[in-house]
């Protein structure tokens, strides 16, 4: 039973008659009934029976058809879910994303993304840049946002915006009385950033030792978001993006690190696999707010 004989046995079985079903079908009485016997023939048994000048259905007929509704149903759905894609109305797209990302400007770039495209799903995964780097690798995400851009051979990377880095420390920290921070004043006191192993490593060394200083990193951390319990709890001064808005955090400040140091938001794709229908216009949406929140004021 194909998907034209169940559209037709269906139409029949509703409205009682061939001649009636054609109606509904848009098409000649003969071509119903042709459908009709070749139906009959592949199944080896009769689905209606003419008594009294009247079309009945058969017990057979009545025992497909409840089933056969409901299969009719779920193609009608699926041809109506297959144009609703086909319209860019419905779609999918997985982002993955670093933390500072997210629990900065992501929100509220997915928020004006929805506007547009309001029964678009959403996948995101918020994971460590080489968690991300890896299921974008395999096709697991369509996108990936981070704090640095990926270096794979089919990875395409583009810088969206640069970030300075800023020094976090509580409110009652007497560094927060000062417009900018410098590695003089980060002398002594307990350092959480990042690593050696990190991309903006090199950048960092290089400033500490402009001002003769060398960074002695207290707690690594992988993510700046990672900071927040350290510095709240009294653990050191934190040296990380300023992407987040960590005013945000309680009884937290920033302030301006001197020399500059600047990280990149980077927007990575795989070149190896199509790049999803919703790539453009989510870019447009992030990039409008990483554009914003660069602003003054």
């Amino acid at each position: 039973m194909n998907a034209r004989q169940l559209e037709v046995f269906r139409t029949i079985m509703r409205d009682g008659s061939v001649t009636a079903a054609a109606n509904t079908l848009a098409v000649s009485q003969p071509a119903v009934s042709k459908v009709l016997h070749h139906l009959e023939s592949q199944l080896g048994y009769k689905l209606f029976e003419r008594l009294g000048g009247r079309l009945m259905p058969t017990m057979e007929a009545h025992l497909l058809y409840n089933d056969a509704d409901r299969v009719f149903r779920e193609i009608e759905v699926l041809k109506n879910l297959a144009r609703s894609i086909g319209e860019r109305k419905l779609g999918l797209l997985r982002i993955g994303a670093s933390a500072p990302i997210t629990y900065s400007v992501l929100a509220e770039a997915l928020l004006d993304f929805r506007k547009a495209h309001p029964m678009v799903k959403l996948h995101l995964h918020t994971l460590p840049k080489a968690d991300i780097s890896e299921q974008l690798l395999i096709g697991d995400i369509d996108l990936a946002l981070t704090m640095s851009t990926i270096q794979a051979p089919t990875v395409r990377s583009e810088v969206l915006a640069t970030v300075p880095l800023v020094v976090v420390m509580r409110q009652d920290d007497p560094l927060a009385a000062k417009d900018a921070v410098g590695p003089e004043d980060l002398a002594d006191r307990p350092l959480i950033s990042y690593g050696d192993h990190a991309d903006i490593a090199p950048q960092l060394e290089q400033a500490f030792e402009s001002r003769g200083q060398t960074r002695d990193v207290s707690i690594q951390i992988s993510s700046s978001v990672g900071a927040v319990p350290l510095v709240s709890g009294g653990l050191g001064i934190a040296l990380v993006d300023g992407l987040v808005q960590w005013e945000r955090f309680g009884a937290l400040v920033a302030r301006p690190f001197t020399p500059s140091v600047m990280m990149t938001v980077a927007l990575s794709t795989n070149s190896a696999r199509p790049v999803s229908r919703f790539h453009a216009p989510f870019r447009q949406a992030i990039c409008t707010l990483l554009h914003d929140s660069a602003q003054p004021g």
